[in-house]
């Protein structure tokens, strides 16, 4: 075997190689994530409760089931309101701030280090910091503040108005630091005579925004709505650490698809109802995805 491989040529001896270390990641691929992916789509067929070894096949009640509940339509809802609600905050404030940091001179290492701090920090601390800033007198800092300013004292967590919004702030916080770094690079990346050029045409700095800076940005963009969308169609963390003993309340009104998925698999032992709704959310994760593609490279 060895005199065979020795007998190669060195172009064969490179594509053999490569495709011994290609094979590495691939294995591992396909046992994290094609064989999960296919398992729970099998389990959705189920009525396994997780804890006995038995998977009675039921085919389509799991799903049939999903059209009656309403808890599900209820978080698939809160999940899409997530989705609407924050991620065009988040694009728009981080290209404000990454605008205006590309133009600094001086201190932009020490600016784009501070905005990636909140991205690199924990989310469960995060969510726990923000939860006691929320927190009603004399505790909660944001209503001491607002104490001063001689305004009325707000639920925020404890509202079913108010907590989805207050549990997208820290979130948009923390996505900033991300989003903020992509659209810097993207912004580096745009050559600086385009826009000596389109100064000599007479382009003034909003004409060269919106008909320079922001057409070129457009693969970053894109990259960032795909990413973001995926991000908070699969936002969990933040609402089981900043709503009441994790129940996404107040009366469901921040619980999203993924902690209901959680609730189901892991406190009602219904494995095979959670993994119905898990491949809902994939196949609805896809579907957008794929639309997102599809408009935003329309003039491609």
């Amino acid at each position: 075997m060895r005199n065979r491989f020795n007998k190669l040529s060195i172009q064969q001896k490179q594509a053999i190689w490569a495709y011994a270390f290609l094979l590495v990641p691939l294995v591992f691929y396909l046992l994290i994530r094609i064989y999960p992916a296919f398992n729970a789509l099998y389990i959705s067929l189920t009525d396994w409760d997780i804890i006995s070894a038995d998977k009675n096949l039921v085919l389509f009640e799991n799903y049939a089931k999903l059209y009656q509940d309403r808890l599900f339509w209820k978080t698939l809802g809160n999940t899409f309101k997530y989705v609407i609600y924050g991620l065009p905050v988040n694009l728009l404030l981080s290209f404000l701030v990454a605008y205006n940091l590309n133009k600094l001179r001086r201190g932009l290492g020490l600016y784009r280090t501070l905005y990636f701090i909140p991205y690199m920090t924990s989310l469960v601390a995060v969510s726990w910091v923000w939860r006691w800033l929320y927190q009603p007198l004399p505790l909660g800092f944001f209503n001491n503040i607002l104490s001063l300013l001689g305004i009325a004292e707000q639920p925020f967590l404890l509202s079913p108005n108010q907590a989805l919004q207050a549990i997208l702030a820290p979130t948009i916080w923390v996505q900033m630091g991300f989003q903020i770094i992509i659209f810097l690079a993207g912004l580096k990346g745009i050559p600086a005579y385009l826009y000596e050029a389109a100064a000599i045409d007479g382009a003034n700095n909003r004409q060269q925004l919106f008909r320079l800076t922001i057409p070129l940005l457009r693969p970053t963009i894109i990259f960032l709505v795909i990413t973001g969308t995926i991000r908070y169609l699969r936002i969990f963390t933040q609402v089981y650490s900043m709503s009441f003993q994790g129940d996404g309340g107040p009366l469901n009104s921040t619980k999203p698809l993924v902690l209901y998925i959680y609730n189901s698999a892991f406190q009602r032992f219904e494995m095979g109802y959670a993994s119905a709704m898990t491949i809902v959310l994939f196949v609805i994760i896809l579907l957008i995805t794929l639309f997102q593609l599809k408009v935003l490279n329309k003039n491609d």
